[in-house]
């Protein structure tokens, strides 16, 4: 107790008269309540918020304390009251004759067994009404139970059936991994073959591909074509080429005049070698122009 009333001596100068107060407040109660248990109140450092919290302990405990003690004297008050009230009862019986002694043995039990239904059912007397009141209020209370159990009954099999529902897709589903689980090997081994396969059509598509680049190039150069012809170069050879069909036209239209001519094998066999000899010479003349054409695009 010295060691706490030093602890407390520069805090309560601090703090002032409030908190001195508290603490008065504080030790008063702890010493109170360890008194009661027989012990000692053990020593501790009292700060600002140990206080705070003892003394909202203190006197929420001294409230209860007193709430308690008003309804012990209440309870005291009626059982006095209820003792006095049975002394009468004792006394009228017993001036009526009819006190628990001289009660047959049946009858007291029946006595016992009604106060036993009357506690049960929280009536306070015996009367008639006030036992079909209780009945009436325990059937409504049945009523009741037995419609919150038969909600539950049905709730539970709603959830019963939604229960098979699951455990069956469940089922299904573990079947379903099943034969993924063994499909797995089988579909790895395809997938790698192919894998591979996909990769030799890779490769080919890629040779494919360079087989085509280096043809159509051998293409475009036999046929004298170049990048770097231009449009004026094109329009140039599309020229020649009119200039060659006008001079070719006359040709033509001597050969097909040749159609009309009686079927005789020398002349035939003459003027067609005259024809050859004109054609051979046309198309000496057009490539001189294309081969002309390239060679100026070239430089």
């Amino acid at each position: 107790m010295s060691d706490m009333t030093g602890d407390t001596s520069s805090l309560s100068e601090s703090k002032g008269g409030s908190d001195a107060a508290r603490i008065s407040e504080v030790k008063a109660w702890l010493t109170s309540q360890f008194e009661s248990a027989g012990k000692q109140v053990p020593s501790f450092d009292y700060t600002h918020r140990s206080i705070a919290h003892l003394y909202n302990l203190a006197t929420a405990s001294q409230a209860k304390s007193q709430a308690a003690t008003i309804v012990a004297n209440d309870f005291r008050q009626k059982a006095s009251e209820y003792r006095a009230q049975a002394a009468r009862v004792r006394e009228i019986l017993e001036s009526a004759g009819m006190a628990q002694e001289s009660l047959p043995s049946n009858v007291v039990s029946s006595a016992q067994v009604l106060a036993n239904v009357a506690n049960l059912l929280n009536i306070r007397d015996t009367e008639l009404s006030s036992f079909l009141v209780a009945m009436g209020d325990i059937s409504l209370r049945k009523t009741g139970v037995e419609e919150k159990r038969a909600k539950a009954q049905k709730d539970s099999n709603v959830l019963l059936d939604y229960t098979r529902k699951a455990i069956q897709r469940l089922t299904y589903l573990k079947k379903i991994l099943a034969q993924l689980e063994d499909d797995v090997v089988p579909c790895e081994s395809q997938m790698e073959n192919w894998k591979t396969n996909l990769e030799v059509m890779a490769a080919k598509e890629e040779q494919y591909i360079q087989q085509y680049k280096k043809y159509e190039q051998m293409l475009l150069n036999r046929v004298g074509y170049s990048p770097k012809i231009s449009h004026r170069e094109l329009v140039e050879m599309a020229e020649h080429r009119k200039e060659l069909e006008k001079m070719t036209k006359p040709v033509v239209d001597t050969l097909r005049s040749y159609q009309d001519l009686p079927p005789d094998k020398a002349l035939a066999a003459l003027a067609i070698e005259d024809k050859k000899r004109q054609f051979a010479a046309a198309e000496k003349y057009l490539e001189e122009v294309l081969q002309s054409a390239l060679e100026t695009s070239d430089e």
